[in-house]
């Protein structure tokens, strides 16, 4: 009785979503009675839904997510956890491993199989937690025998290619049967294997007689693999065929990007190639919506820096601006200050070049050279929409910050970034551009420079005596700091003695008396003077404020701010 129930229950969701007629549904129902099937494999066998519909509309009814096997690259450690046969015979299939903190993520077609969960719990042990997704039944059993069927691991793929031959062909086709060439894995491990290590950038570097493979993690690059050469063409059309770029050109740079379903959840890459004198450098940028855009306070920011940003924040109207060199998370801190003001109370439409997260409630453009789309035209064609806020990806010429302040200077709050080394400095570089002082006066809400520091492991960091020359960099700051701490290297942090990055920011708020020197074209230093005035710090004091709480080290503040005025004479 309760199986006829659960039967009706999924038939009439379907109905009421208006997937089927009543009629299909009574067809479907008086079919089962002369067999065994299972409804919803009835419903797809008729042709009168399809499996993701089915799968879509049970995940909603449990309050489960759901999750497209097609979309799913392999992941070779998850599924070393879990034995192929027990895959089979409980319809389950691992699709990610996250090992720093322990979570497998398991696509299977039954979410409330208890018996089969706590099996496979007992099976990898109490440390792992498990997080499951509802599959499409067609496509589990069918992606169980692609996954386990072929080699998934990065040096078993390369053996299986030292001993085979690459068919080329069969690399710019798709389809499930992709798997059979060992390129195609190939790529898709590495691009497993940089997410699951945190890279920013994936980057493939054709050398004289070896491709170098390289990650930025936390900001810098490390070598993970060096290929033979003869890997190279194939790895290349590869990338190419997926990212939608014309593989005959080989002699022009080209941009593309690519989605894909890593480690259990989406992620995006913006690739781009560039030809070089031993074959085209292809750069993936790895864009994970989980990890870059974050809320303020999972920064862990100072509080008094969180109380400046809501004062800038609280602001109806003006440019807030956000400077710093390429890498400092310019755009991510745009995004997280958006993200505070993001509700449906308000209108947020973004000009960004191009749009890296696709967020809810915004109204985000590309500027597009082919559709002669610059930001000028974009803030002026945006100023028809009713926006409330705007974002302006980038200021970087007169027109551009022309009509970024003429937005401002009508009741909207912008917000956009300029590249600069500090917050004083952004009033030369808008004067350079051509903004005359006195309309920069009374419309810049505050200016935040940015630097992103790695942050020292904290299974492994060593406490130690500051030299002499580390007390004279710290300033009044020794005073307080009998010791610093250091970085070693453990299991943690692959042995770099640091895991993670937090910024460090300086924020100069902006009000009447700055805007009266800024309009009379003060010196650098009476700026700087009247912001100190204020409370106001610069990178390098945020930043020994940070190596005295032991976040990081004195030399990762080095490496990323300028320390040498700090120097006693």
């Amino acid at each position: 009785m309760a199986e006829q129930r659960k039967k009706l229950r999924l038939g009439e969701l379907l109905v009421q979503q208006g997937l089927i007629t009543k009629d299909q549904l009574a067809i479907v129902l008086a079919e089962q009675r002369n067999s065994n099937i299972p409804l919803g494999r009835l419903l797809v066998r008729l042709g009168f839904v399809t499996e993701t519909a089915i799968r879509d509309i049970m995940a909603r009814t449990v309050g489960q997510e759901s999750i497209d096997l097609a979309q799913v690259v392999a992941d070779s450690e998850a599924l070393s956890l879990v034995p192929e046969d027990f895959a089979r015979r409980n319809h389950v299939l691992p699709i990610a491993y996250d090992p720093a903190d322990q979570v497998l993520t398991i696509a299977t077609t039954e979410i409330f199989n208890v018996v089969a969960l706590d099996q496979l719990r007992a099976l990898l042990g109490p440390q792992v937690e498990l997080k499951a997704q509802l599959a499409a039944e067609a496509q589990l059993s069918d992606y169980i025998d692609l996954f386990y069927g072929h080699e998934l691991s990065v040096d078993g793929i390369l053996t299986e290619i030292e001993t085979g031959e690459i068919d080329y062909e069969s690399l710019q086709a798709g389809g499930d049967d992709e798997y059979t060439q060992p390129m195609v894995r190939l790529v898709n491990a590495i691009l497993v294997d940089a997410v699951k290590r945190g890279a920013s950038d994936i980057h493939f570097e054709p050398e004289y007689a070896f491709m170098r493979i390289r990650y930025r993690i936390d900001g810098v690059l490390e070598t993970v693999r060096s290929l033979h050469k003869t890997y190279m063409p194939g790895i290349t059309v590869r990338v190419k065929v997926v990212s939608d770029m014309n593989i005959a050109e080989t002699r022009a740079p080209q941009d593309g990007r690519l989605s894909l379903t890593l480690n259990g959840r989406p992620i995006d890459f913006r690739v781009s190639t560039q030809p070089t004198i031993y074959g085209e450098n292809i750069v993936l940028r790895v864009l994970d919506r989980e990890k870059s855009i974050v809320n303020l306070d999972r920064m862990n920011l100072p509080a008094d820096t969180m109380t400046k940003l809501e004062v800038m924040l609280a602001r109806p109207e003006g440019i807030l601006v956000v400077t710093g060199p390429t890498g400092s998370g310019k755009t991510t801190t745009l995004y997280s200050l958006l993200a505070q003001v993001n509700d449906e109370t308000v209108n947020i439409m973004t000009l960004e070049d191009p749009v890296e997260y696709p967020l809810t409630l915004m109204r985000q453009t590309s500027v597009n050279e082919v559709a002669r789309m610059d930001f000028a035209n974009g803030i002026r064609s945006i100023m028809r929409q009713d926006p409330d806020i705007i974002l302006v990806g980038e200021v970087r010429d007169r027109e551009t910050a022309e009509m970024a302040f003429r937005a401002a200077m009508t009741g909207h709050q912008v917000f956009t970034t300029l590249h600069t080394n500090s917050a004083l400095g952004a009033f030369p570089r808008l004067l350079d551009i051509g903004i005359q002082p006195d309309i920069m006066a009374g419309n810049i809400i505050g200016i935040i420079a940015q630097r992103l520091v790695r942050l020292l492991c904290i299974h492994c960091k060593e406490a130690y005596a500051p030299s002499q020359e580390e007390r004279a960099l710290l300033g009044v700051a020794a005073d307080s700091a009998s010791f610093l701490y250091r970085p070693v290297g453990c299991k943690h942090c692959s042995n770099k003695g640091y895991r993670g990055r937090t910024p460090i920011m300086e924020l100069l708020v902006m009000d009447a008396d700055i805007d009266e020197l800024v309009a009379r074209r003060a010196t650098a230093k009476e700026l700087r003077a009247e912001a100190v005035s204020k409370g106001f710090r610069s990178l390098a004091e945020e930043g020994i404020g940070r190596v005295i709480d032991g976040s990081t080290s004195l030399a990762e503040v080095a490496r990323s701010v300028d320390l040498t005025g700090r120097l006693r004479q």
